[in-house]
């Protein structure tokens, strides 16, 4: 990855404390910008959700309370033994158990609405035609799109333009990559792709490659080319996104399966492409590495960042985490059918391998809503993992793999000069969200309302100018070097089918063995 320019103000005679290759002034380094870009855009969708806020929310607390102490009642009267399971009474409670949890739901849902929805959008499902991708329910999307292109315009090209990027040359530029991005959208949301998983991020990549390798990345696109700036910002604003209450949801079943295995993994993967494959780039082993075993994409790109690899390289490892995911997302609901085993535990096993979000959600939705929840969830808790391997990646790169040209141990500050600062908004972010969905109803509501109003949008938005980027700066005589002798194919279905194995090992011990009364609650 590139890193800022020098501050020739900040230049100093050498040392014998290691000198950063480029430490830069505050205004001039992209990880602080991105902070400060997901920062803005979260404390906005905040800000707008509070102000939005239904004049009814006190009268709908209090509704909710009388709904809490009737779920309450009828819990405890479904758990009375003396309450026979074949009886009317007992169907009848069942079912008003679950019309109380559904009317709560949507109460919940109710408490709190993101006036900014209606002008952050991206294009929705179509059959037959794109144009359908536009609108949804005839109701125009246009006005979304136009809004999620001027936020990212104006927000993108004043930083830039802080940091010497003229806004008359980024602007014309950026319209070009945005509308490539949004074909690239247009494209995932076709119906039938959609049903196979084969995300946005694989057709931003495709176009931006079939651009760069045929006719050539124009040169006057190259301002709006911001891979890591764009990655860095959707990664802060993943941060709300990844709440620790999740860790609440299966308990220690399922921090075991996603924080014992995920290390272990990660670990052995790079140390097996190291000193048995004897992969010559250390940052592709890592990025290959993590991307596996962590979470795909989001993982790929974080760890990248701290390892410093090259855009053909992480463009490798998204190829091939996008290229298994798919795979994985159907054979394994079919295996775990074929031979009879627990949906919670196949969807544990499901939510510690298959590498994308969107794709454990499919492949769980296969097996039913037990599976689904055990999947997402063991999903979300290992997604917390993210900013901790990027982080311990950095901390390993600079002390051990590229201390500087002199080979000397460097001091903490310049652990601190080189550490990916974006890691430390996107564990902001989440502490804070967490914080908030964690005093109560209107909290969560709050929440969900800026995760499915802004930051879920502007985040794939962010991702999907970045896959595109990546597209457009990678040339595939480049990559080609990197494939010789088929070792990362090889690093990467070795260390997936160790994931398999010993994640699908812990899951059984956890859910099985020694917390087979969470596998009863799951299936009730």
């Amino acid at each position: 990855m590139s890193s800022p320019p020098d501050d020739p103000a900040s230049a100093s005679p050498a040392t014998d404390q290691i000198q950063p290759p480029a430490r830069g002034r505050l205004r001039d380094s992209q990880d602080w910008w991105a902070v400060l870009l997901g920062s803005l855009i979260l404390g906005a969708a905040v800000i707008a959700v509070q102000a939005g806020q239904p004049e009814n929310t006190s009268e709908q607390v209090t509704e909710l309370q009388a709904i809490d102490s009737t779920i309450t009642l009828l819990e405890q009267q479904l758990a009375d033994p003396e309450f026979k399971a074949d009886s009317p009474e007992f169907a009848s409670a069942t079912t008003e158990l679950k019309a109380q949890r559904t009317a709560r739901k949507e109460l919940v849902e109710g408490l709190a609405r993101n006036p900014l929805k209606a002008w952050l959008a991206k294009p929705g499902s179509w059959q037959d035609s794109p144009l359908a991708a536009f609108s949804k329910k005839d109701k125009s999307l246009l006005p979304g799109l136009l809004g999620a292109f001027v936020v990212s315009l104006l927000l993108f090209g004043s930083a830039l333009r802080v940091m010497g990027t003229p806004f008359r040359r980024f602007a014309p530029a950026f319209v070009v990559v945005f509308l490539l991005a949004t074909f690239a959208y247009t494209l995932a949301a076709q119906t039938v792709i959609k049903q196979y998983n084969l995300e946005y991020a694989l057709w931003a990549l495709a176009v931006g490659l079939l651009i760069s390798n045929t006719v050539g990345t124009p040169a006057f696109l190259r301002p709006a080319v911001q891979t890591e700036f764009f990655i860095k910002t959707g990664l802060v604003i993943l941060g709300a996104e990844v709440l620790f209450s999740r860790l609440l949801t299966l308990g220690l079943p399922g921090i075991f399966v996603a924080w014992i295995v995920t290390p272990i993994v990660l670990i052995s993967t790079y140390l097996f492409g190291q000193y048995v494959l004897k992969i010559p780039s250390k940052s592709l082993n890592m990025v290959i590495s993590a991307d596996m075993s962590v979470c795909g994409v989001s993982a790929a790109i974080a760890t990248a960042a701290a390892c410093r690899a090259k855009k053909e390289e992480l463009s490798l490892a998204i190829g091939l985490s996008l290229t298994f995911t798919v795979i994985m997302m159907v054979v394994m609901p079919a295996v775990i059918r074929a031979v009879d085993m627990n949906p919670v535990l196949g969807g544990a096993w499901m939510g510690g391998t298959i590498d994308s979000t969107g794709a454990v959600a499919a492949a769980g939705g296969i097996l039913g809503d037990a599976a689904l929840q055990v999947a997402a969830t063991v999903k979300m808790i290992q997604n917390i993992l993210i900013g901790v391997t990027a982080f311990g990646v950095a901390v390993y790169w600079v002390t051990s793999v590229d201390p500087s040209s002199s080979g000397k141990r460097p001091g903490v500050m310049e652990i601190w000069y080189r550490f990916p600062k974006f890691v430390l908004g996107f564990v902001a972010a989440s502490i804070m969200f967490s914080i908030i969905y964690s005093t109560g109803d209107l909290g969560q509501a709050t929440v969900n309302a800026v995760i499915s109003g802004t930051s879920k949008t502007m985040r794939g938005w962010f991702f999907c100018l970045a896959f595109v980027s990546i597209g457009l700066e990678t040339n595939f005589r480049e990559l080609s070097s990197q494939l010789k002798g088929g070792k990362p194919l090889v690093l990467y279905v070795c260390g997936q089918t160790l994931n398999l194995c010993l994640t699908l090992l812990v899951a059984w011990i956890m859910f099985v063995k020694v917390f087979p009364e969470a596998t009863r609650e799951l299936l009730q």
